[in-house]
């Protein structure tokens, strides 16, 4: 299986496979980085990473937009052939987390510890060519970087160190501003700390092996190990090092590598910034980082994300690592879960197919989605389909909605229930209705509709799709 131990590694692979275009032609910050990413948003399935080595107003700048942000992409992230399918994306995926874990390994001589600033030299407006991705964002911001804390309260538990993509606020040369959402393990680690009355050790590391970015964006349990995950998502343990400020394992091919301390108790205004739900938000008080450090390679490709208005990078991003771990959460409790797809906001909505075991069945496993660790955030509106639909046809979806969908008898509503601060729609922020609905055909005891004699494939429909696959493939 094919793996990178670096971000460069990554850009070399795709730019193999012609998935990547480079542009060497002089182009403004703002607005032509964002405006080429959102662009390439709007390709579909064709579309590239960009890597811009020319931009006006930087001296050697060297900036990757959209590494991960088409299906294509993905899967050579992953080491998987650039036409492998979504669903096959997902379910190997699936395979992979069953090897978990996956024990990093230490290596020496990290690149990032080529170049050094330090105490009053700190500064990232010097290293970082920084612009605002979208035009309504309240400053610059770092929002594809690995954030790597741990829980202080046992600081020799590995296993209880974190590594998360956070939105990070550039607020001078050396601060930044972090919003850590209550559901996510930073915050409980910022907690932590407040209540010892210190401040928390931070490290941020910028431009990584695809696999850590893609791990680093799963939602896990609070004990798990992001690096065991990528891992196993690579086939190969994550080569890691030590910060040299803070001690905390952080990816050995970063880029650039931040270490500080996440102030105890201090909080000022961040944001407004655009977010993944395509809608702007901020505007609160939120916890702030004290930047002591800064290691960086000589020449460092700055690795930004995309994100705005669906699809974009951060949607390839996270869909399927949000699928998969949903899929094994519900699988726990129910085997007949066939498939999750949950790659819409994040799983705001999501789709699960399964086997009902009896009547009303299908609404005790939507629930269960809105009740798992991520789904008690996400999961506004869960779809539950038969297990002959796919979740991810979404043309299959529309037909079950549409033909086994009586919403006076169909739809579970709830109210008050929680969801991540980010959702416009919530009111109070943070609180929302959340809806189930059950597109499956009834079975007993409940004898409702008339469902009985479905029209289904021929028998031979698989074999000529691998048929005109290859054939198609052949041209």
């Amino acid at each position: 299986m094919t793996h990178y131990d670096d971000f460069r590694a990554f850009l070399d692979a795709l730019d193999g496979a012609g998935r990547l275009v480079r542009i060497s032609e002089p182009v403004d910050a703002e607005p032509d980085l964002a405006a080429a990413a959102t662009a390439a948003a709007r390709l579909g399935d064709r579309e590239p990473a960009l890597y811009f080595t020319s931009v006006n107003g930087f001296t050697d700048a060297r900036v990757a937009l959209n590494a991960h942000g088409s299906w294509a992409n993905h899967a050579i992230a992953l080491g998987m052939e650039p036409d492998t399918p979504v669903r096959e994306q997902v379910a190997e995926l699936t395979r992979r987390w069953d090897d978990f874990p996956v024990a990093p390994t230490h290596r020496e001589g990290a690149p990032f510890l080529q170049n050094t600033l330090e105490g009053s030299d700190v500064d990232l407006f010097r290293v970082l060519p920084l612009f605002r991705v979208n035009e309504g964002d309240g400053g610059f911001f770092l929002d594809k970087a690995a954030v790597i804390s741990r829980d202080p309260d046992h600081w020799d538990d590995t296993d209880r160190q974190n590594v998360g993509i956070y939105r990070l606020q550039v607020k001078g040369t050396d601060k930044l501003g972090l919003q850590p959402g209550t559901i996510h393990d930073v915050a409980q680690h910022l907690r932590h700390s407040e209540e010892r009355g210190e401040d928390l050790p931070i490290a941020i590391a910028v431009g990584n092996d695809p696999a850590v970015t893609i791990a680093a964006s799963t939602p896990m349990a609070y004990d798990q190990s992001e690096y065991e995950m990528a891992g196993a998502l690579r086939g190969a343990p994550v080569p890691l090092a030590k910060g040299p400020l803070t001690g905390l394992d952080v990816p050995w091919g970063a880029e650039v590598l931040l270490e500080g301390a996440v102030l105890g108790r201090r909080r000022e205004f961040e944001g407004p910034f655009g977010e993944f739900t395509g809608h702007y938000s901020g505007g609160r008080a939120m916890a702030v980082i004290r930047v002591d450090r800064i290691s960086y390679r000589t020449d460092p490709v700055f690795e930004h994300l995309h994100l705005g208005r669906p699809w974009t990078e951060i949607d390839y991003l996270m869909g399927p690592s949000t699928c998969v771990p949903l899929f094994k959460q519900l699988r726990e409790d129910f085997p007949e879960v066939v498939a999750v797809n949950a790659m819409y906001t994040h799983g705001l909505v999501a789709i699960v197919s399964v086997r009902p075991r009896q009547g009303g069945f299908a609404r005790a496993v939507g629930l269960r989605a809105m009740t798992t660790r991520h789904g008690l955030g996400y999961c506004k509106i869960v779809i539950v389909v038969d297990e002959d639909v796919d979740p991810f046809d979404l043309p299959q979806v529309m037909w079950a909605l549409s033909t086994k969908v009586n919403p006076d008898e169909d739809m579970v509503h709830l109210s008050n229930m929680s969801i991540l601060p980010l959702d416009p729609s919530s009111s109070p922020v943070g609180i929302s209705g959340k809806v189930v609905i059950d597109a499956t055909a009834p079975v007993e005891p409940d004898r409702r509709g008339r469902h009985g004699h479905p029209v289904r494939d021929h028998p031979e429909t698989q074999r000529w799709l691998r048929v005109l696959r290859a054939r198609i493939k052949e041209r």
